[in-house]
């Protein structure tokens, strides 16, 4: 059985992003999360600009990996209450929009998608990871 943590890991080499995952501690693992998945959208942000509709699917599926198997796995939905399941919440609507952005070849789709993963981003960026120690739960 994986810890959330655990599951983070295990997504995150899945999905190919393995630079400093098995030295990373936690609060480091999600930024690396947001990180790939960002990289992810930019990667078919590029592919949609040129057409490439195979590399678009590839590079959105990473993305969606990302923030399913990643970011919404670990959460702790038990301690982290209303804030992990609002979190959960949003993590449902990115992979909505990444889905829509794929279908319907959708810049404004990846547009929302990139934007609200990058407040995440920053947002977390901003928390020490003492104060991280402490999170209840919103992220392992």
């Amino acid at each position: 059985m994986f810890t959330p943590t655990g599951r983070a890991i295990n997504a995150y080499v899945k999905t190919g992003i393995e630079t400093a995952v098995p030295e990373a501690d936690p609060h480091r693992l999600i930024l690396m999360l947001f990180e790939g998945a960002l990289a992810a959208i930019a990667q078919a942000r590029l592919k949609l600009s040129t057409g490439d509709i195979a590399g678009r699917g590839k590079a959105i599926s990473k993305a969606i990996s990302i923030v399913q198997d990643g970011l919404r796995t670990s959460l702790d939905t038990q301690r982290g209450g209303e804030l992990a399941q609002r979190l959960s919440s949003l993590y449902e609507y990115v992979t909505m929009r990444l889905l829509e952005a794929n279908a319907h070849a959708r810049q404004d789709a990846l547009d929302e998608a990139a934007n609200l993963i990058s407040e995440l981003h920053s947002a977390w960026t901003a928390i020490t990871p003492s104060k991280n120690a402490a999170n209840n739960g919103v992220h392992a």
